[in-house]
Order: structure tokens, then sequence, then C-alpha cells
């Protein structure tokens, strides 16, 4: 056991990425069976939906799983009530500043972890009483900020004293190890479990991950201040086109709208908002969330073991 497993309760120091329209019931529960951490991802549902995923879930674990709330949702103040009402384990959190929340949030024993870009944010996280931080370089899927994850995290864990989760561009126990050498505690792995068995995904935004090569992933959206990092198809090369010529914020928005429930629900893998972090071009195959969570902890035990006594000297 380490800091996160003891603080979370869980077997494993692995956590899921609370991914839009794919973090749903089914695959947190897998995930936290499989002894990691499950995460339902708000996104911008309302409390009446995410209560139901929340009570979906508890049927079919009784592992401890979060929900992530992004707080830039208008029901941001719903969702975290409703965390709070419904006892669930821990939070994430990403999009905003989650310190209005923190204090009633660990007043009803919830785990706060933001998600956090720079060292900046870390620190401010720690002072308003967050219980671990998960650092998110550059190579995630999504959202992204501009520091790569192999720079940010060892900075977060030199910056703050509570336990950092490294995130963005691990998907195997040989980026598991990497990150724990850079100091984390943890890590949080998302387009990998894209492709979870029990992930209600369609099955060609799937296949995308899985065929995707070391050169297949983007990033949109530079100019706005809010980067996209998803993979290349007819959508981003209108983008990229179109960002040549200047194109405004309120174009780029129209653009993007309900294109990650095209790709994740309807399975448009040319129009669709395929998110997926620079590590899809190491996911080559669908399989269960527990297998996933066991390949990357025998990875890293193989790692391990492949350093014999030198680096223990």
């Amino acid at each position: 056991m380490n800091d996160i497993t003891k603080l979370l309760g869980i077997r494993h120091p692995v956590l899921q990425g609370g991914m839009a329209w794919v973090a749903e019931h089914r695959l947190a529960a897998a995930v936290s069976n499989g002894g990691g951490l499950g995460v339902i991802a708000g996104g911008s549902a309302d409390a009446d939906f995410v209560r139901g995923q929340i009570r979906q879930a508890r049927e079919l674990t009784d592992k401890p799983f979060g929900v992530n709330v992004m707080l830039l949702s208008p029901f941001a103040d719903d969702l975290m009530q409703l965390v709070i009402d419904e006892k669930v384990s821990a939070v994430t959190t990403g999009a905003g500043n989650p310190g209005k929340y923190i204090e009633a949030l660990k007043a009803a024993g919830i785990i706060v972890m933001p998600v956090v870009a720079s060292v900046a944010y870390a620190k401010r996280m720690e002072r308003g009483g967050a219980d671990a931080v998960i650092a998110e370089g550059s190579e995630a899927g999504g959202h992204i900020g501009e520091t790569t994850t192999m720079n940010l995290v060892p900075q977060v864990v030199d910056a703050v004293s509570i336990p950092v989760i490294a995130a963005g561009g691990i998907a195997d126990g040989r980026g598991a190890v990497a990150a724990f050498m850079l100091g984390a505690k943890g890590v949080q792995v998302g387009t990998r479990f894209l492709v979870a068995k029990e992930a209600v995904v369609a099955q060609e935004y799937k296949d995308r991950v899985i065929a995707a090569g070391d050169t297949d992933s983007v990033v949109t959206g530079r100019f706005t201040g809010h980067p996209v990092r998803v993979l290349r198809n007819k959508l981003t090369r209108e983008i990229l086109s179109k960002e040549k010529e200047e194109m405004s914020i309120e174009e780029f928005e129209e653009m993007l709208s309900g294109t990650l429930r095209k790709a994740v629900v309807e399975g448009d893998a040319d129009y669709g908002s395929l998110m997926a972090g620079q590590s899809a071009a190491l996911v080559t195959k669908e399989q269960s969330a527990a297998d996933i969570i066991e390949d990357i902890v025998g990875g890293m035990r193989a790692v391990y073991a492949s350093l014999g006594d030198y680096y223990a000297k």
C-alpha cells in the first residue's frame, strides 16, 4: 500500500479518468472492482442523471468510486451537493477552482482531488484543503495544459506536500513506473480505459484509438486558450485549416458543438471529436477494465524487477 491506496481504500494506485460521455456507471464500477478507482463523469449532465449513475454503479460494486465534476457546468453546485448527499468516496474536478466546495466536501468525508496543469494551481489547491492533486500533462486527451507530464509531475511533487497523481500519456506499466520515479503516488489513466470492454463507446471510436499511430494525435484550439487533444480525422483537418484563416472562438465552438457525442454515441469517426491522448498509440486491443489494471500493475512489477539491485544501492 502507498499514500494513494490508503487514502482511497483501493488495491492498486490506478485511477480512471473522468471522460465525458465515456465514464459512466458500468466502466466506473468495473475499474473499482478491478482494484482501481472508477470515476463517473459529471460532464454537463444534471444532478438527476448523475444520481442515477451513482446508484447504478452501487448495484455493480461495493468498492469506492468517484465522480468528476466539471466546474464550468451550469449544474456544478447541484452535483457537488449530490455527491455529498450520496456520500460518494471521492471527487475529482476540472475546468475551474473547487475552492468554495472543499470545506463541505471534506466535512462529509469525501476525498477531494483537483486536476491541475501548473505548479501554481497545485499549490493553491493544497492551501485550499485538497487531499491530493492530479497533475495532468499535455499528452492527455481532451482539454489540456501546455506542460508535459515528464516536466509537470516532478515540479508539482516538489511544490506540495499532499500526494500527487500523474496523468497524461500513461497507458502501461512503463509509464506508471516513470510517473512513480518522478514522485507520483498514483496514476490516472484515460485513453486506455476508453477501449475497455465495459466502456459504452461506439466501436468505430474504439477502433480508431486501437489503430492510432504515434503521429495521429493533434491539438486544436490553441488560439482559444483552451486547447483540445484529439485523433486526426476530417473534423480536425477542417478545424486546423480554418485556424490558419484566423477563425473566431465562436466559430471554433460551433464546429465542436455536439461532436463528442457524435463520436461516443453515434460512432462518427469522421466528424466526431475523437478525444484521446498521445498514449493511444500504445493501446493495441480491447480488454476488460480488470485486465487493463492487471496489465498495468504487472508491467510495473516487470520494470522494477528488470532494474535489479543496482538502483537500490
